[in-house]
This record gives structure tokens, sequence and C-alpha cells, in this order.
């Protein structure tokens, strides 16, 4: 059986990597496509040496610093790679790379981090964060995402078997494409973050980038308000000064950038818990942190519906709001019993590799005759 694996765009090593890192480790003789590929060479190590057969985009002037740019001939450039002589066909999208031709006689079957989200139902807010809402190139930008969403949900059509990575994203496949979904989870490196032996510690943790959806200044406006509550932040980005500045004048709120992966093991394994106030697609931090044995206390929306095992493993707040935050965390103070990590290591390896190899394996083999 010829297999081709089907990627978005290789440019650093990220959560959409990981699953393909997982699809070579399960289909280590698969041929790799890709849009582009400028990833680094001292991140190629989870290729295992295989080339990648790219698009025209590869080529285009400035694609190096700036292929996103070319967004909009993305889905012709997708539709250009012969995959006529594969019988299997694994796409790995977020975008365009669900968009591969294929016939009768060949099985795709189609891994979807997300429907574009900035042409659906973020596209108000990708255009207000971009300052596009009004002018000329907002409006050129408004008929590009326009024509996208034609694309996306007709060519969702050519997809075989759709496997959405949350529950949470399965709904946004059903409401975008009108096609149901099977949820297979993302692969967590689990053994990377494991129970430690140190007592816990006073603290709160927060490891985050700090870009605006994932409301970092909220939780610190919330510990800001609760100064008996200790708050670690780990992480940086964009919104790092709208961050600042809420925590600005909180003793009891510290931010120490972004830090060692052996100092946030570290961070984690002591922490009270662990607090996340996004709507995230999944949300691997949170497996990454239930794998150190910490609770979760999360925003009851997204992927954290899938993780969050409410009142056993953690618990979910119900609004994106500074209150609701130090609500959660006074009921976590007021629980009878505390949270046991070993039932917080137990929920988090069910989203490990193994576990995500074995459920992806049997999906494909159950569909192929």
């Amino acid at each position: 059986m010829k297999v081709a694996l089907v990627h978005e765009w290789l440019d650093s090593y990220a959560g959409s990597e990981r699953v393909l890192e997982q699809f070579l480790a399960i289909w280590p003789e698969a041929d790799l496509f890709a849009v582009c590929d400028f990833l680094p060479e001292a991140e190629r190590g989870f290729l295992r040496g295989k080339p990648v057969t790219t698009t025209f985009i590869q080529r285009l002037p400035l694609s190096r610093r700036m292929f996103r740019n070319y967004l909009g001939l993305m889905p012709l450039a997708i539709e250009q790679l012969d995959l006529s002589g594969y019988d299997l066909v694994v796409s790995n999208s977020h975008a365009v790379a669900k968009g591969v031709l294929t016939g009768p006689g060949q099985l795709h079957v189609g891994y979807v981090n997300s429907p574009m989200r900035y042409a659906w139902d973020l596209q108000h807010q990708y255009l207000r964060q971009a300052r596009l809402e009004t002018g000329l190139k907002g409006a050129m930008t408004r008929w590009l995402l326009h024509r996208l969403r034609l694309w996306d949900r007709s060519s969702a059509l050519g997809i075989d078997s759709i496997i959405g990575n949350s529950h949470y994203i399965a709904e946004r496949i059903r409401k975008v494409w009108r096609r149901e979904a099977t949820v297979i989870h993302p692969p967590v490196d689990v053994a990377r973050f494991g129970l430690g032996t140190a007592p816990r510690g006073d603290h709160y943790l927060l490891a985050s980038r700090m870009v605006p959806y994932k409301r970092v200044e909220l939780v610190v406006e919330a510990f800001r308000r609760m100064p008996g509550r200790r708050l670690v932040v780990t992480g940086d980005g964009p919104s790092e000064p709208l961050v600042r500045a809420a925590a600005a004048g909180a003793p009891n709120v510290e931010l120490r950038g972004r830090v060692p992966q052996v100092e946030l093991v570290a961070l984690t394994q002591t922490a009270r818990a662990f607090v996340f106030a996004a709507e995230e697609d999944f949300g691997i931090a949170m497996v990454e942190a239930q794998a150190c044995g910490t609770p979760l206390i999360a925003f009851g929306r997204g992927g954290s519906r899938d993780i969050v095992q409410d009142g056993t493993t953690g618990l979910l707040f119900p609004e994106q709001s500074a209150e609701s935050v130090m609500a959660a965390v006074e009921r976590f103070e007021a629980l009878p019993a505390p949270i046991a990590p070993e039932a917080c290591r137990a929920n988090a390896l069910r989203f490990s590799e193994d576990a995500f190899r074995a459920a992806m394996r049997a999906h494909v083999e159950a569909l192929l005759p």
C-alpha cells in the first residue's frame, strides 16, 4: 500500500508537527508533501530524513519570510500535488492541506486541527486585530476570506473520513462543513511531564504564550484582586505589555517570562493548580499539567471540556471574567478533599502518543478494504 502524508507548511516544530511526527511513526514508508518547507535544520529531526515534496509557493518571491501572505494562492497550490499513485492519503490540516485531489480507489483520511478559524467564526475578530475593518485593504481581505470559505467547504467534500482533534472541533466541522467527524485527540508527550517528588508549593501557575485569545491578563487581574493567593506566570508574546499592566502593583503575581523546560516542569509539579482562561481547540498545556499531577482550573468551553474531569481532576468556570476565575479558585480551595495527583496523571495518559497511534491505526484499518 502506497501512503502519502500531506502537511500544511513546515516552518517550526509546534502542535500540528507533533501530529505529523506520529503519522511518520505509524507510516514510516509514506511520502511527505507540504505547501512549503522552510523548517530550520535544527528542528528537522522528527522528519527522519524524509524528503518533502512542496508546491510552487516554495519558489515565490520572499516566500521564506512571507509565505502566509500567499494564503489566497494556497488552494490552487495544494490542488497541483499529484497524489494519483497512492492508495492512502492522510492530510493534517488547519487550512488547505485537506484540499488535495484524490479519486476513486483512493482513501483520503483528513485529520483536522481546525477549519480555517479566521475565515469562519473568528473573521471579525481577525479583522479587528489586524486593523482591517475598513479601507481598500480591508475590503480585499473580506473578499479573499469569502472566496476561501467557498473553497473550504467544497474541498471538505473530498475527504472520505474526517477526524477532529476534539469534540469542540467536531462541532465546528459540523457547523461550517456540514460533515460529521470522529474525535481522536492529538498526541501529548506525557513522558516529559511526570509526577514530582517535591511537595506542592503555595503558587498557582499559568504557562502560556501571551497572545490576545489566551486571556492571560484576565487571570492576572483575578489574582491581583486576591492578594492572599500567589500566581506565577511563564511565557512571552505580543500581549506582554497588557499582562504587565494588569500585574502592576500586585506583589503576589510573578511574571517570569519564558523559562527553560526543566524549570517549567518543576513549577508545574509543585503548583497548587494550573489556571487557564483561553477557549482552546484542544489545549496541550492543560494535558501536560495533568501529567504532572496538577489539577486544572479552566474556562469551560473548547477543548478543556474533553480534558478536565470536573470535580475529579480539576474545575471548570463558566465565563471569561476575573470574577469567574476568582470564584473558581475559592471553590477549589474549599474542596472537602484535595484532588489526587494520581487521578490527574491517569487522566493525562488518555492523550499519550501511544494512545494516539493506536486510535489512528484502528480508525484507518477499519476503513481499508
